[in-house]
């Protein structure tokens, strides 16, 4: 779920399906900063907008410093988050800690499916307490610059509800692809990719369910009558379909000081949700192009289109992570205290080399979904056009709000942009809207004639 930070690297098919179940309005390089203990700054974060919103994204010097710092800080943990959950896979395979769970399992029970449900339950209790430490740092920081205001039996309490999440959908899971593998054991990876699509697509559908394990929820209309009037003008340009019905707001005030929006769901279970820090702290114009975005979304496909890039994606994945794990078998399998793939401790080998893969592989996923990112911004930004006065004006000073509510460094490393931003850069979003103006002259947009 990309409003939080539960996903581990190391917990492998979890991550990848559970990664594209909503498409967020907010651009965070690291830390997820959807959870987080000080009060609710609305005012603040629209003084400390630029005085002329048509400049592109800039900070006052004050919140300047503390962007820079705060995005080092995400940048790290981030990093070194995806490489601590690889380097701890490893280190429990050669230490055989992995054998060990594997032969306590079967002490437990004669029954493979119950020594599975024991050894998968253990490994990811046992990737949650590794992860555990750095996830109280990144809250720690976010609370520290005023991003966060979630108490810290609050966020422990999600901890709880993520893991137990994590348990409920990811021992099957693991349990059904750790049967594939013992079943067809030549072509485990096809069969595995035959089954993750279908898994991809219902913890799609299933994801508007479970997010109010973590916000309350509540119809957009109940206490912003007047927004949704604004939202329908938007809906009706863009001929979306989507009735006051599907629109949600978020109780996101409770836990972050930050803005935000996303689309998730797919079919029947497909809404937009609008953050109530969103809703009562921007002008309702801003909120528009906000809403406009998500439609893009709605409108241009892209959940079915992330759903095709992952299957195709994932079809050379788990091919070249068949023939990786094939090969660290045969090369340490002695060392590690397994013989085999089928083995628990085998799987766990799999797990370790598709670990690997998502690492070295999350450039080209953050350059996709900026991909998708861009075109909602250039969808949103024409939605708007003969709705609001000035649409350019608009949707830069958005972007400030946005910027400034999460603390965006307007200025990242180009590098740590192209491997681990899942949106373009607030900079780049406000200055390519700035200059985006197609109806000079009598033009029209990319995605509307008008």
């Amino acid at each position: 779920m990309s409003l939080r930070r539960y996903l581990r690297l190391a917990a492998c098919w979890a991550a990848l399906l559970a990664g594209v179940t909503q498409l967020p309005m907010t651009a965070q390089s690291g830390a997820n900063p959807g959870a987080q203990d000080a009060p609710a700054a609305a005012p603040a974060a629209q003084a400390a907008a630029p005085a002329n919103p048509q400049e592109a994204y800039t900070l006052p010097p004050d919140k300047l410093a503390k962007a820079i710092a705060l995005s080092r800080i995400r940048n790290i943990l981030n990093i070194a988050g995806s490489i601590w959950g690889i380097v701890f896979l490893w280190l429990l395979l050669a230490t055989r800690a992995w054998a060990g769970v594997e032969r306590w399992a079967q002490r437990i029970s004669g029954r493979r499916w119950i020594q599975g449900v024991v050894f998968f339950a253990a490994y990811f209790l046992i990737m949650e307490v590794a992860g555990l430490p750095l996830d109280w740092l990144s809250n720690h920081f976010e609370r520290a610059y005023g991003i966060s205001v979630q108490g810290w039996g609050s966020w422990l309490g999600d901890e709880g509800k993520a893991l137990g999440l994590t348990l409920l959908i990811g021992v099957p899971i693991l349990l059904l692809f750790n049967w594939i593998v013992r079943r067809w054991p030549r072509r485990y990876w096809l069969g595995i990719w035959v089954v993750t699509l279908p898994i991809l697509v219902f913890l799609i559908f299933v994801s508007p369910f479970l997010e109010p394990i973590f916000y309350k929820f509540e119809p957009l209309q109940k206490n912003h009558a007047d927004l949704v009037v604004e939202l329908e003008k938007v809906v009706a340009r863009t001929g979306t379909n989507i009735p006051p019905q599907r629109m949600y707001l978020m109780k996101a005030s409770v836990k972050s000081n930050g803005l935000n929006a996303y689309v998730s769901g797919i079919g029947a279970t497909k809404r937009i949700v609008v953050w109530d820090t969103t809703a009562g702290r921007v002008p309702d114009d801003e909120v528009m192009f906000i809403f406009g975005h998500e439609s893009g979304h709605y409108v241009l496909h892209h959940i079915p289109k992330i759903i095709a890039g992952y299957a195709v994606a994932l079809f050379f994945v788990y091919w070249a992570c068949a023939v990786l794990a094939a090969w660290m078998v045969r090369r340490f399998g002695a060392k590690w205290g397994t013989t085999e793939l089928a083995s628990r401790t085998g799987f766990v080998v799999l797990l370790f080399a598709i670990s690997i893969a998502g690492f070295l592989l999350q450039p080209a996923d953050s350059a996709f979904s900026r991909h998708f990112e861009h075109q909602a911004d250039v969808y949103g930004q024409e939605a708007i056009h003969g709705i609001v006065a000035d649409p350019q004006k608009t949707t830069v000073a958005a972007f400030n709000a946005l910027g400034n509510a999460w603390l965006e460094d307007p200025d990242p490393n180009p590098f740590i942009e192209f491997w681990l931003y899942n949106h373009p850069s607030t900079q780049h979003r406000a200055d390519f809207a700035l200059h985006y103006d197609p109806w000079a002259d009598g033009g029209h947009g990319k995605f509307f004639k008008n």
